[in-house]
């Protein structure tokens, strides 16, 4: 029964779907619905088969960045089965929660930051155990290194100089130094401290009294005390007397001015009561966050303005009775939900006839049965020909199906136990060379369509896929010419795996659609067929033989020839002249 008893702070299976492998997320709360039915608030949990291959890349690049630099690194030799299975124990975290039914629930996991002295193959030794060591942000598409930082330097501790000796002068700048605002060793008596203080507070009240805005505020006489007993008005006081050398009556003087008694407020008075709701809705939602209050819902007020009234308002009733509503509302939810086991078949399970192994998909009969004990490798992930259950995997076309124990890895860890032929030749090429990138190019094709068969399973082959062709439309034509600058035919061809920038070329066909109507382009002239040239270029000769006047010899007949045909040539092959021979 402890095993199906699960509390807040687990990390558990959740199912969405009867083919895709768990989501892995961690209970932050227990909440029971209006229908009687009880919801886990979740903290999210992402595969490295859920990002990018951008991301991907920058989580391996860090991991080997953090090997190198770690003096404590246990070397471990791992097997490209290891390195492989490995790869499916690494999540990353996310600050995103989400509600899901409690009802879907299918076990316990164990999730822990990468402990970078423990080694690699103690995640491997444990069943359900899973480690991370970056966060990922679903909306940005960003990688966080998830790790605390010690603020030891001189960006974070102050700089002690030595001692000086005894006579010797201080040579640093005395304008960067530290300001005095009070002094200890003051000729006064505590006695008289105490009693200005008194005096500067019925300054503070009788200033309220006379502030139209503050008698709203604080319509009673206690509630004007109250505020004019604040730290702002003692520190003001303090300060005054400080900068008057302890002079009571000069400083009694500047209390009360000639235009009435000085009115000091802190952030506590300054903020009306829809600033102080739209804080407090603010903290509800992004907690102490400050940076996001100010963007989203306090634009106006400064940063400093905001922590400085959130600990003045920690001090007031409307904290603790908040504090005290929040407390009890943690003691009414729920602490643990049971969840029983179970037990429904799943969709993709092939039925069986007295443990033989059973047609993939229902659509192979005896005949494949006979097959399987021969051929061999039926499973796609361990190859095996026998096992109790099967169940089906990947698109219904590829007759693809898994072993009960292979299945259950796939359900629990998003991938199958042996490394396929694209993930060998990933961990084969080290080099980023340009026969890499292409056979990267291949395998997301491979990836993205269909998965990759087994040699030694039936039905290898992989089926033809249907043939189709690219029809243009008159506007991407266009686009060919007007954006030639941008386009580059000729590069784009040389670099095919390189991908064109589209928003480019739309945004500059866009922009000169405009000036098309009134500057059309000129189209290039078809080139006449070659029966017609030669046979222009008969009639143009024999005219000029008849022309001619004088008769000259065949080597000036030539070179007159040439002459006459060379206008020709330009106009029909370019800039090409004919030469004599």
């Amino acid at each position: 029964m402890a095993a199906n008893m699960y509390r807040v702070g687990d990390y558990v299976y959740f199912e969405n779907s009867s083919s895709n492998p768990y989501l892995i997320r961690r209970i932050e709360e227990l909440n029971k619905t209006a229908n009687g039915n009880v919801e886990a608030k979740v903290v999210c949990f992402y595969r490295r088969r859920d990002i990018s291959n951008s991301l991907i890349m920058l989580a391996d690049k860090h991991a080997k960045e953090v090997e190198e630099e770690s003096e404590t690194t246990i070397e471990v030799d791992l097997t490209d089965k290891q390195k492989h299975q490995l790869k499916h124990r690494e999540l990353f975290l996310s600050r995103q929660y989400e509600s899901l039914p409690a009802t879907h629930i299918r076990g316990k996991c164990s999730v822990a930051l990468l402990n970078e002295t423990e080694s690699v193959l103690s995640y491997l030794e444990k069943e359900d155990t899973f480690f991370y060591s970056l966060v990922y942000d679903p909306a940005l598409k960003t990688l966080l290194a998830d790790k605390g930082e010690i603020r030891v330097g001189p960006r974070y501790q102050a700089d002690v100089p030595d001692m000086l000796v005894e006579g010797e002068l201080d040579d640093r700048e005395q304008a960067k130094l530290e300001v005095k605002v009070w002094d200890p060793d003051s000729p006064l008596t505590d006695r008289q401290i105490d009693q200005f203080l008194v005096v500067a507070r019925a300054v503070g009240t009788f200033a309220r009294a006379l502030d139209c805005s503050s008698s709203v505020r604080q319509p009673s006489l206690h509630m004007s005390a109250a505020a004019a007993s604040r730290d702002i008005t003692l520190f003001h006081a303090m300060d005054t007397l400080h900068k008057h050398n302890y002079d009571l009556s000069s400083a009694i003087g500047v209390l009360v001015p000639l235009g009435g008694p000085v009115l000091c407020r802190d952030e506590m008075e300054e903020w009306s009561a829809s600033e102080a709701s739209l804080f407090e809705e603010a903290l509800e939602k992004y907690g102490k966050d400050f940076n996001d209050i100010r963007q989203d819902f306090l634009p106006w007020k400064s940063l400093t303005s905001i922590i400085e009234y959130y600990y003045m308002w920690k001090t007031t009733d409307r904290y603790v009775q908040q504090k005290r509503l929040k407390a009890a509302e943690a003691e009414s939810k729920l602490k643990q939900v049971y969840i029983p086991t179970y037990n429904k078949p799943n969709p993709n399970q092939i039925s069986s006839n007295n443990g033989k192994p059973a047609a993939v998909n229902g659509a192979m009969g005896a005949s494949y049965q006979a097959q399987t004990t021969v051929i061999g490798r039926a499973c796609e992930s361990c190859y095996t020909p026998q096992s109790h259950q099967w169940y089906s995997w990947g698109p219904p076309n590829m007759q693809c199906r898994l072993c009960a124990s292979c299945w259950i890895y796939w359900k629990k860890y998003g991938g199958l136990k042996m490394p396929t032929q694209t993930d060998e030749d990933k961990l084969s090429s080290s080099q980023p060379t340009e026969e890499s990138h292409v056979r990267t190019h291949l395998s997301r094709q491979a990836t993205q369509g269909t998965p990759v068969r087994n040699t030694g399973s039936p039905k290898s082959a992989v089926k033809t896929r249907q043939a189709f062709f690219l029809h243009t439309t008159c506007w991407t034509k266009l686009a060919r010419q007007v954006c030639k600058n941008t386009l580059r035919l000729r590069q784009a061809a040389r670099r095919p795996f390189v991908p064109i920038n589209c928003a480019a070329i739309k945004a500059e066909y866009a922009d000169r659609h405009c000036e098309l109507a009134g500057n059309p382009l000129k189209i290039k002239s078809t080139r006449k067929p070659l029966s017609c040239i030669i046979g222009y270029l008969d009639t143009s000769c024999r005219e000029t033989q008849c022309n001619q006047v004088n008769t000259k010899p065949s080597k000036s007949k030539c070179k007159t020839t040439a002459c006459t045909l060379q206008p020709l040539f330009i106009k029909y092959f370019g800039e090409k002249k004919l030469q004599p021979s």
